[in-house]
């Protein structure tokens, strides 16, 4: 009995050794499929030598089956999918990895074997094979279900493509999905909606940082994908970001375990810091006030400590924020109310310095919340930094109570990085047209200003927030109209010139409009005199009493004279009044005048 007890540690770590190995051991298996070769679209030039890339890297990372096919019809690919679905009822993770063209027609999403016409829009139906039966193949998987598809590129088939309904939807890239099985993961190379590139090298962007990151012993899938997407929107400037759909359970679960030591320690030690790290991440989980309250109860000095009070100061200054917000709605609306009741000049005048000084606690409260927000993003940073270089040990310096060790880090997202990253989606969506330099000025204000406009939108344009910048990646589309010169039109996202047909050409409104002839010139009636006809008729008869005619009738019938010497329409005048002259007479002036002696003659011919 003495001698049995004496050999329980040995036995007691040789049950842990040989009870760890399953779960570190579980079965593993992969199905790479990679089609270039399309007999009707054209070739590409990539997904072959990407699915070699994804092909080595799993079979280096100990995969027990990888089968790696390439340029297969519908029909072959049927069968591939379906042998390899005997594969996987056996193993703990299954992984396939596609490479190709996709299509999304009415929501679902279809993968284009290299057979494929596709002539209208209901051949998917029958030529092409719907993630569905992918995601069936790696349904008997019992720990893992993954599936990678690098297929969100330009559909070639969709501008030929014949609708047989015209309400029928043929969508760019792939459309989002919701697995309904649980552990089960799909990777796109890009998001829902959007497209993909293949790179300037002889892989995609995808297809390299999968191979960098995704078969790491220890590291959990999800967070090995937040390590990719970082990569692809870095080398490809923030045009094309990788997305995950789908769940998975609190445990990590990394597709290249961590090799088990050969022997077994002979006693445990305790790590209170893993302790402290559980309890910090249950805390980080939750995600409210309380529970950080009750960690610090807990654990109210050290290093995990001060990251806590940080996501308290977080916290608060979020609420701080969200008060300074209504505070700054009530005093407008009743700035306004006051006004449009007509109350005194003295009461709408505090009314309007109580708005202002609200708006300016909104703003000052959103700089504390970004700064706020900022730190402790830079914390929480530095803590993973530390758990994945060393999982199990304890940070190699602890904070101060303040925290000030963990405040004075580099921002994980700095305000230049924060007003660049806001630029350029703002570029995306049509709002901005300047190089995203992270100087937020009046052009970058204006910018925002307009995406509120056409948005519906409320976000404060004075600074880059990171509420601004989610809300703009949120749009998948433009949202700003395309603005073009005169003379130019809106083509799709571009302008283009208008060119009109000949004797045509652009007027105001930015038609073709037809030219007009031009009028050949003609000669100008000289109007010398262009004084009034009644102060000619005054300074007519002035002329003839100055020639020695007297009386007012004298005056009238010089001045017709003087007028119309010789054309019709003339008047002669006399004691008896005034008539028109007879047609084919004229009147000629005799002189003198006065009562009983005319001074003009009616002379007829």
């Amino acid at each position: 009995m003495r001698n049995l007890l004496r050999l329980c540690p040995l036995l007691f770590a040789l049950v842990l050794l040989l009870g760890a190995g399953p779960a570190f051991a579980g079965k593993r298996v992969a199905l790479v499929l990679a089609n270039s070769a399309y007999q009707h679209a054209p070739s590409l030039a990539n997904p072959v030598n990407d699915g070699s890339v994804m092909a080595k890297t799993l079979k280096e990372a100990g995969f027990d089956v990888v089968d790696s096919r390439h340029d297969l019809s519908a029909l072959d690919t049927r069968r591939v999918l379906r042998d390899f679905a005997d594969a996987t009822r056996d193993a703990d993770i299954a992984v396939v990895y596609y490479a190709g063209h996709g299509i999304e027609v009415e929501g679902s999403n279809y993968l284009i074997p290299v057979d494929a016409k596709l002539e209208r829009d209901t051949d998917v139906y029958d030529e092409a094979l719907s993630l569905d039966r992918i995601l069936v193949a790696v349904e008997p998987a019992k720990q893992l279900r993954l599936v990678i598809l690098d297929a969100c590129r330009d559909n070639p088939f969709g501008k030929r493509m014949k609708r047989t309904v015209a309400s029928r939807s043929i969508g760019r890239g792939l459309a989002q999905v919701e697995p309904s099985s649980p552990n089960t993961l799909i990777a796109y190379s890009a998001k829902a909606g959007f497209t993909a590139q293949d790179g300037d090298g002889a892989n995609s962007p995808f297809t390299v940082a999968l191979s960098k990151h995704l078969t790491t012993p220890g590291l959990d899938v999800r967070r090995a994908f937040g390590y990719v997407r970082d990569d692809v929107l870095k080398s490809t400037g923030n045009k094309q970001e990788p997305f995950v759909y789908g769940s998975l359970g609190g445990e990590d679960v990394p597709l290249v375990p961590v090799k088990v030591a050969a022997t077994a320690p002979a006693a445990s030690v305790a790590n209170p810091q893993a302790d402290i790290r559980r309890d910090y991440e249950l805390a980080l989980q939750v995600g409210n006030k309380a529970a950080w309250d009750a960690f610090l109860a807990q654990h109210p000095d050290g290093f995990y400590a001060s990251l806590a009070k940080l996501q308290v100061e977080k916290i608060g200054a979020e609420q701080a924020h969200a008060a300074a917000i209504a505070k700054a709605k009530l005093a407008e609306a009743e700035r306004d109310r006051l006004a449009a009741l007509g109350a005194q000049k003295d009461a709408q005048t505090k009314a309007a310095a109580d708005a202002k000084a609200a708006e300016q606690a909104q703003l000052a409260a959103q700089k504390a919340k970004e700064q706020a927000q900022q730190q402790a993003a830079a914390a929480e940073q530095q803590r993973v930094n530390l758990a994945t270089a060393a999982p199990g040990a304890a940070p190699a310096t602890t904070a101060s109570p303040t925290g000030t060790n963990v405040a004075s880090l580099t921002p994980a997202t700095a305000p230049a990085d924060l007003s660049r990253s806001v630029q350029t989606e703002l570029g995306r969506v049509g709002c901005f047209s300047g190089q995203a330099d992270g100087n937020w000025n009046t052009s970058s204000q204006r910018s925002l200003s307009q995406f509120n406009r056409y948005a519906g939108t409320k976000l404060d344009v004075k600074v880059a927030s990171t509420d601004a910048l989610d809300t703009v990646k949120a749009k998948p589309s433009r949202v700003c109209p395309l603005v073009c010169e005169h003379g130019f039109k809106a083509d799709g996202d571009k302008c283009s010139k208008i060119v009109c047909r000949e004797s045509y050409a652009v007027n105001d409104d930015n038609e073709c409009e037809k030219q007009r002839a031009a009028k050949p010139a003609t000669a100008k009636r000289d109007d010398g005199d262009e004084r009034p006809a009644r102060q000619r008729r005054q300074s007519g008869g002035v002329a003839a009493g100055a020639a020695g005619g007297y009386g007012a009738a004298a005056g009238i019938a010089a001045a017709a004279g003087g007028r119309r010497a010789t054309s019709g329409g003339q008047v002669f005048c006399n004691n008896a009044g005034c008539r028109p002259v007879n047609r084919g007479c004229r009147l000629e002036y005799r002189g003198g005048g006065g009562p009983g002696n005319d001074a003009n003659a009616e002379v007829c011919y």
